[in-house]
């Protein structure tokens, strides 16, 4: 059984990547576009306000690498860290608790894309393709190489 299980964990991985990366960019999209409920019951941030602003750019954008599998590991180490960021300076003052003091998601998606830090993007990443692309051309002149003759 176990067997199995893990031959999935590459597809498994993916699809949390995928699942955590959606959810993380929806989030950021309401509080910079104002869509799908809008930032803290509706409408959008203001450009340029410190930390909202830029929190929602790095939801939105780093989001969307890890929906992708793209940059998967440095995306995920920028968002688990703003994240960690939100829980500690805006939730934790009101209580211990995340439970208590709302910081449920900023704690839930801080450990979700730090686990993704050590994972990587697992399968269907673009991180995996591209680098399968490469490594494949840098293969190929080698191939070529030592099927030609040897000439003196």
């Amino acid at each position: 059984m176990s067997g199995r299980l893990n031959s999935a964990q590459p597809y498994a991985i993916a699809l949390f990547r995928i699942v955590v990366g959606l959810l993380f960019a929806c989030h950021g999209a309401a509080s910079l576009f104002g869509v799908l409920g809008g930032a803290m019951g509706g409408g959008s941030i203001d450009a340029g306000t410190w930390p909202g602003w830029y929190a929602a750019v790095i939801q939105f954008v780093g989001g969307i690498l890890v929906l992708l599998g793209l940059g998967t590991r440095a995306a995920a180490f920028i968002a688990s860290g703003s994240m960690a960021y939100a829980y500690f300076d805006v939730h934790q003052s009101g209580a211990l608790w995340p439970i208590q003091n709302g910081g449920e998601a900023a704690a839930m998606f801080s450990w979700a894309f730090l686990l993704l830090v050590f994972t990587g993007s697992g399968a269907f990443g673009l991180d995996r393709f591209i680098a399968s692309r490469t490594s494949s051309e840098q293969v190929e002149p080698a191939e070529k190489r030592a099927s030609e003759p040897v000439t003196a």
